[in-house]
């Protein structure tokens, strides 16, 4: 059972040990970062060696990590693949299996620059493959405006080399945003979709929520990992806190995890 650390980036700012602690006792075993350090190759203040050691006294691992690629969107060639190297080289200190590119930056969102996204991803996808690691990108509801016809996720899938760049699909953003189901995209680029973010719904406001208190029918996207080429899936509760407590929630969100989910997969 994984875990997006950025649902706990304030418990994780105050006490790095400890709140792996007690995400460990939670029954975590798998997270993915955020927050990388290319100036000292460390995470959350921490050498990647060292936060590594961590991790294995804990019992956790880490298989992907979300790094600031989208800041090298505009720049040049050089610049990226420079960043991406670091990146590269923190992966590989904490054994992490995929490199994740995040996020777009608002000004980056129109159609002409999806397809030099597609470009880049692909660019980094293929440094990522030669040093031996994965590489995948992860959506929000911004790629799936609709541009005449035309949305950036159509593009990333379209124009990016499914060897090269896989995709890490956040289920909470399709469910919310696409017109398509989880499903239709397993079965038009089956085992491309090599990590999935689950998180829910809330009934009311349509913001995050802790799962199992959402709208969003689990039992009906799990049984398709198969096809969708699941290999690595991480909780996720970006805000909404229902005790204003993250911890809580990954905690409420971990215990209905495994009692009403874990089975599917």
């Amino acid at each position: 059972m994984g875990l997006q650390l950025y649902t706990i980036r304030d418990a994780m700012e105050k006490d790095v040990t400890g709140t792996l602690k007690s995400v460990a006792k939670m029954g975590y075993q798998d997270l993915e970062t955020y927050g990388f350090d290319p100036s000292q190759v460390g995470y959350y203040g921490l050498r990647a060696k060292d936060f590594r050691t961590l991790l294995k006294d804990l019992g956790l691992t880490t298989t992907s990590g979300h790094y600031d690629l989208f800041k090298y969107l505009n720049a040049p060639e050089a610049d990226l693949l420079a960043y991406v190297d670091q990146c590269i080289e923190g992966a590989r200190q904490l054994d992490q299996k995929y490199i994740t590119w995040p996020w777009l930056a608002p000004e980056d969102r129109g159609i002409d620059k999806f397809k030099l996204l597609a470009s880049k991803l692909n660019l980094i996808g293929e440094r990522v493959k030669k040093a031996g690691l994965g590489f995948a990108y992860h959506n929000h509801d911004f790629e799936f405006i609709d541009h005449g016809g035309e949305n950036g996720y159509q593009i990333i899938m379209k124009e990016t080399d499914p060897n090269l760049v896989k995709l890490q699909i956040d289920l909470y953003w399709v469910v919310r945003n696409s017109k398509k189901q989880p499903a239709d995209y397993f079965r038009e680029q089956p085992g491309r979709f090599v990590m999935w973010h689950i998180k829910d719904i809330d009934r009311k406001t349509r913001d995050y929520t802790e799962l199992g208190n959402g709208t969003i029918d689990y039992t009906k996207i799990l049984p398709d990992y198969r096809t969708a080429g699941l290999q690595y899936y991480f909780l996720e509760q970006g805000g909404n806190f229902r005790t204003g407590n993250a911890m809580d929630s990954i905690a409420e969100s971990a215990a209905f995890f495994k009692r009403k989910l874990s089975k599917f997969l």
